[in-house]
């Protein structure tokens, strides 16, 4: 007997397909066990919140309830106080983001969130190739020749 399917999970073909084709619906399960049925309000936090607001929080959890629902805010420690000072305009921002009276309450846990992670560096062009170089006065296909101009500024670039 085999154990019913989760509604989280791709259904599996057995053959190689784009990710991108199974990444909606594995993430749009994640938000849905957080009460999140619409994401937008978790990736447009900052344009809602407004950068000063969203730099010390962040939406977790939103729970709906028969008198309006709670959105669950992780706070940095010592900024959930101030925030709640500023929860009635903050609830209005939302609730008219979201075009409904859809939360009532705001709910501050304190924690640390990660941090984005740094951009990678760029890297320097590497150089180019000397003027002997054979690959500077080849005359072949455009395609070929670019691949022994790059083949010649990675060689002079020394990593060997």
């Amino acid at each position: 007997m085999t154990a019913p399917a989760d509604e989280t999970q791709p259904v599996r073909r057995n053959r190689a397909a784009a990710i991108a084709r199974d990444a909606g619906g594995v993430g749009g399960g994640a938000f849905a066990r957080m009460g999140f049925s619409d994401p937008a309000l978790v990736l447009r936090w900052r344009e809602i919140a407004g950068p000063e607001v969203a730099r010390l929080c962040q939406p977790v959890r939103f729970v709906e309830g028969a008198q309006g629902g709670t959105l669950t805010l992780k706070a940095l420690p010592g900024a959930a106080l101030f925030l709640s000072h500023e929860t009635r305009p903050l609830t209005a921002r939302i609730n008219q983001y979201l075009g409904r009276p859809a939360v009532a309450r705001l709910k501050f846990v304190q924690g640390v969130f990660a941090s984005p992670r740094p951009l990678p560096k760029l890297r320097k062009p590497a150089p180019a190739p000397k003027a002997g170089d054979p690959t500077a006065i080849y005359n072949g296909p455009e395609d070929l020749r670019q691949a022994l101009l790059q083949l010649a500024r990675w060689r002079e670039s020394g990593k060997t």
